[in-house]
């Protein structure tokens, strides 16, 4: 259900009218590329999670298989990553919410930065109770959505008629050519960013590997049901000419949709739905955040300050720490224009998940090999080594694509400067982290 819940976010909601636009039907096969890499991708890091279970874990894969340098590049990469992600989350939320009360913004915002807070210093198993029933919520929804669409296009409601390819036929499938497509993709490749933290989490479930194993294989085919799924019943039902990107709930394609059906509150529905999305996100990052940091600073790859637990085995520094980030981002509100924070926070995260994915791709084919030797596979990556490097290929193929785009090019840029900060930074500290590491091996020998 975590997988489920990180993956299906307000991106799904909001988002899915951009690539619609961008490549009409044909959005489909943006999809769908993209979802093979994810797949890829998932099938990969499911194989070393499940062999080698770790909170910390493409950070601490990338750090076996390249050595510390690089399990310190990913560890900083991604929180940096989920730290801008979790102030967009976190502003739209509370920028929705204090609609709702004729208040400003940050005031539910940063209720809610409180709220979650309590939340995950308490026992982790508090944090997956919520994150079950917020993910369970949304997936009833889409599941509602499929369920509603299907009979819509069969004429199955009252008031409906039968649809059919109707919609299609009337654009064409690429009204806007490969460019299209390419375009779409753009747009919709980044949609399934959250699902590799269901690796981190299992490591703390009751039987790790189990549920890794459990977790990747379900949730990959879900994700590709509700995703696909979702986007079919849209551009079916939908003349591509209405489609346009949303804003908010009102613009919403699933809303759209809904309100074809005559279901009455429609708007208010889907508006209470994606602030449940944006919290449930943002209560995963903190999540993802504060044991990605707890994980580096056990390896010494972050400061040692963070590798303490209170008996509920809660990194309550590393969470402070997350916390701290979220505060800031909320008061970040009462200086900047929220529209203006959100797309600065969002600018570079999307070059972040592509070197993410490619330092797993990566660190899969080094790690094989000895997996194998020493008998330590249970969830096993298809076509090694073939299909590994053909995901290689795809994730490279994404950012070259990326660099064609004038929007995209400065997402590509700024990581790799960023990227470029962390391996210097890395470089520089290499010394210190070692004597960190050494201390770390001798604390967890003692």
């Amino acid at each position: 259900m975590m997988g489920l819940g990180s993956a299906i976010g307000a991106g799904l909601f909001l988002g899915t009218g951009v690539g619609i636009q961008a490549a009409g039907p044909g959005v489909l096969l943006s999809y769908i590329i993209a979802a093979v890499i994810v797949v890829m991708v998932m099938r990969m890091l499911g194989e070393m999670a499940s062999a080698r279970p770790a909170s910390g874990a493409f950070s601490t894969y990338a750090e076996m298989a390249f050595g510390p340098w690089a399990g310190f590049v990913m560890g900083w990469l991604y929180w940096f990553m989920l730290v801008m992600v979790l102030g967009a989350e976190i502003t739209a939320a509370g920028a929705i919410m204090g609609a709702w009360f004729n208040v400003p913004g940050w005031i539910p915002g940063l209720i809610c930065v409180v709220f979650f807070a309590v939340v995950n210093l308490a026992k982790v198993r508090g944090f997956g109770e919520f994150e079950f029933w917020f993910a369970f919520i949304k997936v009833a929804v889409i599941i509602g959505f499929l369920i509603i669409g299907a009979a819509m296009i069969f004429g199955l409601l009252p008031g409906t008629s039968f649809i059919g390819m109707s919609n299609i036929a009337e654009s064409g499938f690429l009204p806007n050519g490969i460019a299209g497509v390419s375009a779409g993709l753009l747009a919709v490749a980044f949609a399934f960013g959250g699902i590799e933290i269901i690796t981190i989490a299992a490591a703390e479930s009751e039987d790790p590997k189990r549920s890794i194993i459990t977790a990747v294989r379900s949730v990959i085919i879900r994700i590709l049901v509700f995703y696909i799924g979702s986007v079919l019943v849209i551009i079916t039902l939908l003349p591509y000419s209405q489609i346009q990107g949303a804003d908010n709930a009102a613009e919403s394609p699933f809303t759209l949709v809904l309100q074809q059906a005559n279901i009455p509150g429609v708007v208010g529905f889907m508006e209470l739905v994606i602030v449940l999305a944006l919290l449930s996100a943002f209560n995963a990052q903190i999540y993802g955040t504060s044991r990605l940091v707890y994980s580096m600073s056990r390896r010494g790859e972050a400061p040692r300050f963070f590798d303490k637990v209170n008996k509920e085995s809660v990194p309550v520094r590393a969470v402070l720490m997350s916390m701290t980030f979220a505060f800031l981002s909320v008061g970040i509100q009462l200086v900047f224009d929220g529209s203006s924070v959100l797309v600065f926070l969002l600018n570079a995260v999307g070059g972040c998940l592509l070197v993410l994915w490619l330092f797993i791709s990566l660190s899969e084919i080094k790690l094989r090999p000895q997996l194998q030797r020493n008998g330590e596979i249970e969830l096993k990556m298809w076509g090694y080594p073939y299909l590994p490097w053909l995901t290689i290929l795809l994730i490279v193929g994404l950012g070259v694509l990326m660099l064609f785009d004038a929007a995209a090019r400065q997402q590509v840029i700024a990581v790799l400067m960023v990227t470029g900060f962390l391996a210097l930074l890395a470089v520089m500290t290499s010394s210190r982290r070692s004597k960190g590491r050494t201390d770390a091996k001798s604390r967890g020998s003692s």
